[in-house]
Parts: structure tokens; sequence; C-alpha cells
């Protein structure tokens, strides 16, 4: 018998800081997308041969226009979504950047005070994360397993 695997996802996610406030993206542009009307911080797919910080450079100036001057990696998170989604994803926050915020074609991009944040529309598992970036600068390793209906069923803090 044989197994089919799907090749697995490898993301960064960026948590920019200003004043107070995270920059996130509402995602409302693209109909066919897993954060459809969801709120999330700017990031996203590896090209081939890319390092994580080159990632997180490339789609962070992409989505917003602006170029990083300092950043730092704050941990992985792996999502498994059903039986045939996994996605590595490279957590970062930020606090220098220069240059002007652009529209973005995946979403609104809107600074949100970083104690309303919690209170948007995000995935469960996304509350977890945040709390560890509010409470320790330690880098981590998170696990977070959701059912297709987008529930969250399974937590694993390293």
């Amino acid at each position: 018998m044989s197994t089919s695997r799907q090749i697995p996802e490898i993301t960064t996610l960026c948590y920019i800081q200003k004043d107070n406030c995270y920059l996130m993206m509402h995602r409302v542009k693209k109909e066919k997308d897993i954060n459809k009307d969801k709120w999330i911080g700017v990031g996203g797919h590896f090209e081939y041969g890319e390092s994580p910080d080159e990632c997180l450079l490339r789609e962070v100036k992409e989505e917003t226009g602006l170029t990083l001057l300092d950043y730092k990696a704050r941990g992985i998170i792996t999502f498994l979504y059903g039986e045939n989604v996994v996605e590595y994803m490279h957590l970062y926050t930020a606090d220098r950047f220069e240059g002007e915020l652009t529209k973005c074609d995946e979403g609104e991009l809107v600074w949100v005070p970083v104690n309303e944040v919690e209170n948007l529309p995000i995935w469960e598992g996304d509350k977890i994360f945040l709390k560890r970036l509010r409470e320790s600068d330690e880098f981590f390793s998170l696990k977070l397993v959701y059912s297709l209906d987008n529930t969250l069923t399974g937590v694993y803090l390293h």
C-alpha cells in the first residue's frame, strides 16, 4: 500500500511593531484563501533557495513597501491542517524599518494596538504565539493542529 505525502509549505510571518502597534493584514482580497477574513502579520512562502531571512525581507517589501532594518527570529511554528497540509512557519518580530507603506494585493494593512490584536478575527493558535511574543524573548517551537473546520485540536509548545 502506498501513501501519498504532500510537500510541506515553508513560510515566514512577521509582526512589525511601531508605537505599541503591530502592522496587521486583514485578508479580504483573495477568494480562495485559507486566511480569508482573518487578521495576520505579514510574510509568505519561500522561493526556491531562499533562507528564512531572505524570504522575510522579500515578502515584507512586496506586501508592505517597507524595508526591515532590524528584526529578530522568534520561533518556528508547525501547523497541521487536516491530513494533507503541513506548514513550517518562521516567526519574526521587527521594530525598525524604512520606506512608505504601500497598498497590498492580499489584504488591507492596518496598524493595530498590540493589546487589541487578540480581539480581531485571528486563528486560535495565533493567540498562543502572540502571548509568547509578549511574555518572552526566548526562541520557541510550537506545533498547532487544526481540523478541517478550523478548530484547534492540539497545541504542543517546546
